[in-house]
């Protein structure tokens, strides 16, 4: 394998809510006059989490369009407000969800992110982001310092593509001019990530970041992708 190119997902690959989706949760509910507590937000976020993956097995294209992933997560967060008795303002708060989670404050870096990017870039390997994501990607990356670190930032609503479509990936790889076949795709979702990198031709690298350690066939840390694609000797 003559590796050229890594490129990686963003939500729990790369970047995790900060604090948490529940605690952002609570804060904006309280905001709007609504005090909860946090353990009764943590209790129902498998609700909405099953929200999402039911929609996206239905029709993933949605994230091809900014309107339709605003949708989606306006759906998944006035189920929240529903199940915790707001009726009237759920719409509002669910909105006001999506808003928040476009501050690039309310996101964070693994710890293990800058240094295996800095570590690959220093390779002389081309680095790029493919992720299933709204418009406002590029400006979250460069609010958190990450964008500089990229050679391209490919989302799925600035391009009308999404994952699996392969097609994402090779305008990807296309970008950084590099071939498919030579270039690795590190995701956490089997689905989008695995799924659409193997289509594309491009090696697919899963990782589990809270289902223990790696199996052979995932990472658990960023910290062990050069063994796991045998970069050890760049």
């Amino acid at each position: 394998m003559n590796l050229r190119a890594v490129f990686f997902d963003v939500g729990n690959t790369m970047l995790f809510p900060y604090p948490s989706v529940s605690e952002v949760c609570r804060q904006i509910l309280s905001r709007a006059g609504h005090d909860r507590d946090l353990a009764a937000i943590e209790s129902l976020m498998p609700l909405v989490d099953a929200y999402y993956e039911d929609r996206y097995r239905e029709d993933d294209t949605f994230w091809t369009d900014e309107g339709e992933t605003s949708g989606v997560w306006v759906g998944m967060y006035s189920l929240l407000a529903r199940k915790l008795d707001i009726e009237e303002d759920a719409e509002t708060i669910a909105r006001a969800v999506y808003d928040e989670f476009g501050r690039p404050d309310r996101w964070r870096a693994y710890d293990d992110v800058v240094p295996a990017i800095t570590r690959l870039k220093r390779s002389g390997l081309k680095l790029g982001v493919i992720s299933n994501w709204d418009s406002r990607l590029m400006t979250l990356l460069e609010g958190i310092g990450l964008a500089s670190h990229f050679d391209t930032v490919v989302s799925s609503a600035d391009v009308g593509l999404h994952k699996p479509d392969p097609r994402i990936f090779e305008l990807a790889c296309d970008r950084v001019g590099v071939e498919p076949a030579d270039a690795a795709h590190v995701g956490d979702h089997h689905y989008a990530d695995v799924l659409g990198a193997s289509a594309a031709g491009m090696v697919p690298v899963l990782i589990e970041r809270h289902d223990g350690p790696g199996n052979g066939r995932s990472i658990h840390t960023l910290d062990a992708l050069e063994a796991h694609l045998g970069l050890c000797g760049l």
